[in-house]
């Protein structure tokens, strides 16, 4: 028909504002950047290596899907959001610098292929595809990824415990150094984890460029700590170190404040980070061992429900009194 008027649709949210996905990756890219200068100077070329080849297989994998699909190269390049260059650098981080180079590319492709894609692509999926890759990994590749963490010490990388595993099992707390595990000197652990510095620098750059709401993932790494405490007869020398270890820093920053798989409203984002704190400690002390990513994926299947019965009060609505008699 002549008169036929086209429509563009999308997945909210509908604001007309010159923030765009794209703006909003880069950012978050960038933000990135210190955790990932880190990763390379403490464990080396192995690290650059697992970065690039989980960049290269997040963003690879979502252009073969496309042109599989029936799309023009052109067009994806030209559509192309950097998302997965986010999940890709998030993969890279959140593994060891001992993991086979292979490992990240599957990982990658998992989290876009599986994950993203299929589910409609960007702003479709039901969880946070990066971690739903790092986790694949973990299932996939486990003797591998467990079979020793590198710790850079004098230049020579050397198998090591992470300082995570030592807390859980028992180890002395009040021996640990703080400021080793706040700048991330030669501790074992994920490539991007170890250095609490550079993750905090990242924070503050989304803080003040409006990307997230700094309080959620404070709100998230700060209950962990308490109950942490409170699950070890209110021992607060557990507190620090139980914050600044593993990858709560990582998780609650860069993958909790996704805005797809979290909630819609304040008080909805409250429970939901109060509750991954919970869930993150009581898990931890139950198991022995690192939950932060299983704990974000599970609490991303409660998002829907969360958003059900947590709702925005409409724009404009005002509440009628009542009128006695009535």
């Amino acid at each position: 028909m002549a008169n036929e008027k086209l429509y563009t649709f999308s997945s909210s949210p509908h604001i007309k504002a010159p923030t765009t996905t794209k703006g909003v990756m880069i950012n978050v890219c960038i933000a990135l950047l210190p955790a990932v200068i880190a990763g390379i100077v403490f464990f080396g070329l192995n690290a650059f290596l697992i970065i690039f080849l989980s960049v290269f297989g997040a963003v690879a994998s979502e252009f073969i899907y496309l042109l599989i699909a029936g799309k023009k190269f052109k067009d994806i390049a030209k559509q192309f959001d950097f998302t997965s260059c986010v999940t890709g650098l998030l993969i890279g981080l959140s593994i060891g610098s001992q993991t086979p180079l292979y490992v990240p590319i599957f990982a990658s492709a998992f989290a876009i292929i599986v994950v993203k894609m299929i589910f409609g692509g960007t702003g479709k999926n039901l969880v946070n595809p990066a971690v739903a890759g790092r986790i694949f990994a973990f299932m996939s590749f486990t003797t591998i990824m467990a079979n020793g963490w590198l710790t850079p010490t004098s230049g020579e990388p050397i198998t090591g415990a992470t300082v995570l595993t030592g807390i859980l099992g028992g180890a002395d707390v009040s021996s640990l150094s703080i400021l080793d595990l706040f700048l991330g000197v030669n501790l074992a652990g994920c490539i991007g984890e170890t250095c609490k510095l550079a993750l905090i620098l990242g924070g503050i750059y989304l803080a003040v460029r409006g990307i997230i709401n700094i309080g959620y993932p404070i709100i998230y790494i700060v209950v962990t700590g308490l109950f942490t405490v409170a699950l070890n007869g209110f021992n607060f020398s557990y507190f620090l170190p139980s914050i600044l270890s593993g990858g709560l820093m990582l998780g609650a920053i860069f993958m909790a404040t996704d805005y797809t798989t979290s909630p819609n409203t304040t008080l909805g984002n409250v429970i939901y980070f109060i509750a991954l704190g919970l869930v993150t400690a009581g898990l931890r002390q139950a198991t022995g061992i690192e939950v932060v990513s299983f704990v974000i994926l599970l609490m991303n299947l409660f998002v829907p429900l969360i958003d059900k019965f947590v709702i925005n009060r409409p724009f404009g609505f005002v509440k009628q009194k009542k009128v006695k008699g009535e």
